[in-house]
């Protein structure tokens, strides 16, 4: 796979407004607000930093830049595979902290009207930390995710 990178100063922040890159982990789709993703790459070294929660695989040295990276499998309680071809790293920009979320595919660019969002489910025993809408695009489900929650190592239960 090719490097793709979004040079996002160039675009206003109009047409960033309902965008996200959709990728996968396991056998759901994701989305994250295309305002937060720098650039995808391909996966790359990552150098292990003891002590963090294993969802935490490390750092990566991007051009000069140390980033660390989260497998969002893991992250989600998600079995952990070994990293193929499709295998890529989304570098984010959330609350001015980059991070690199390692997933198994990238897929597109979706726009998703907010009258296709629907909040998660909820009971009065459980919540959801991670997701904060479902979107539907065609028959598809996309879980929208809050990345403040999920990069936040404090969230732990």
């Amino acid at each position: 796979m090719a490097d793709i990178a979004y040079n996002l100063s160039e675009a206003g922040e109009d047409t960033l407004t309902g965008r996200y890159l959709i990728y996968k982990a396991g056998d759901e789709h994701y989305g994250i607000e295309i305002k937060y993703v720098t650039e995808i790459i391909n996966i790359t070294q990552i150098a292990k930093v003891p002590g963090l929660p294993l969802y935490l695989k490390g750092v990566i040295n991007l051009r000069g830049s140390i980033i660390p990276v989260m497998d969002v499998r893991l992250r989600f309680n998600i079995e952990e595979v070994e990293y193929s071809e499709r295998t890529c790293i989304i570098i984010s920009n959330i609350d001015g902290m980059d991070i690199g979320l390692i997933v198994d595919s990238v897929s597109e660019v979706l726009t998703v009207p907010d009258q296709n969002i629907l909040p998660p489910p909820e009971t009065s025993k459980t919540r959801n930390r991670f997701v904060n809408g479902i979107g539907k695009a065609g028959d598809s489900i996309i879980f929208l995710l809050d990345y403040h929650r999920l990069i936040d190592v404090c969230d732990e239960k």
